[in-house]
């Protein structure tokens, strides 16, 4: 990675809370350098009180824009001047452009979603869709399968289920869509619901790395061979839940793809150019391997 920058070097910025396990800087900077592009993108751990503080550094500093993690992706759209169209019905923001003093807020997870969902596009499509979460994620998630595969129906499992029922009674108003079945999560009362779906997407962080031995569950019944399990982590590559799903013949399909989708959308909306994502995707997973040695 580069070490020297210049007066007119553009920098761009990722602000989240805890954000040290992020590989966003890794992605961005390697295709910056493979573009030859005299930009920098930094990493900046923003608790949620500095959140305001921070989106005003971007215009006094003069950032080219931001990606925004955890746990700021709904709170800072009140801070924005423009939202997209998939932002504003999401109701979250990923990605930050300073559009000459003016903030234009995107969410590029639902792009990295239906790049990695599309080619089971035929099977997916009109069929039942489970989904495990109900923070911003699953809203990328919820908004995808609405606008592009049309679901026969679409279940909703969350800790809390207060939190499912509010999200499904939100994209009820917004996209016109009432078949919606929420359920609190409990994996022994689950099994029926998820084995009964073509497409399971774990929309949380649990299995995520450190704590590799959580689960959403490990109850094989919850699995056929006729089913596609996504799951929204990329590291591990592969979660102890997409495990025991393809123990069971389930067709598995795990983060990375999805991170670097909508890493390249974000590249794109700062930059123009299209980002160089074979390479980057081997170099990632090179990358991953060596960071949990």
């Amino acid at each position: 990675m580069r070490d020297s920058f210049l007066a007119n070097t553009e920098l761009i910025g990722l602000i989240g809370h805890p954000i040290k396990h992020s590989y966003s800087p890794f992605i961005q900077n390697f295709a910056l350098e493979q573009m030859n592009l005299d930009y920098v993108y930094l990493p900046f751990d923003v608790p949620s009180e500095n959140l305001k503080a921070a989106v005003n550094g971007v215009l006094a500093l003069g950032l080219k824009g931001l990606n925004v993690t955890l746990p700021h992706k709904e709170k800072i759209i009140k801070f924005l001047d423009e939202v997209s169209e998939e932002a504003s019905i999401i109701g979250a923001v990923n990605t930050i452009v300073n559009d000459h003093g003016k903030l234009m807020g995107y969410n590029t997870d639902a792009f990295g979603i239906l790049e990695t969902l599309l080619p089971f596009k035929e099977k997916i499509s009109g069929a039942k869709a489970t989904v495990i979460g109900a923070g911003g994620s699953a809203r990328a998630v919820i908004y995808t399968l609405l606008r592009y595969f049309k679901p026969e129906e679409i279940n909703i499992i969350n800790r809390t289920q207060q939190k499912a029922d509010t999200l499904a009674n939100d994209f009820s108003l917004k996209m016109r869509y009432d078949l919606f079945h929420t359920f609190e999560l409990f994996p022994p009362d689950n099994v029926d619901t998820l084995r009964d779906s073509k497409l399971i997407v774990n929309a949380t962080t649990i299995g995520m790395y450190p704590e590799i031995e959580d689960t959403i569950t490990d109850i094989d019944d919850s699995f056929n061979e006729d089913q596609i399990v996504f799951d929204l982590i990329y590291n591990p590559t592969k979660t102890k839940f997409l495990k025991t799903a393809e123990m069971q013949g389930a067709k598995v399909v795990g983060g990375l793809k999805m991170l670097i989708a909508q890493a390249a959308k974000s590249f794109k909306l700062w930059t123009g150019l299209d980002m160089p994502v074979e390479v980057i995707a081997d170099s990632l997973q090179e990358y991953i391997k060596q960071q949990n040695v």
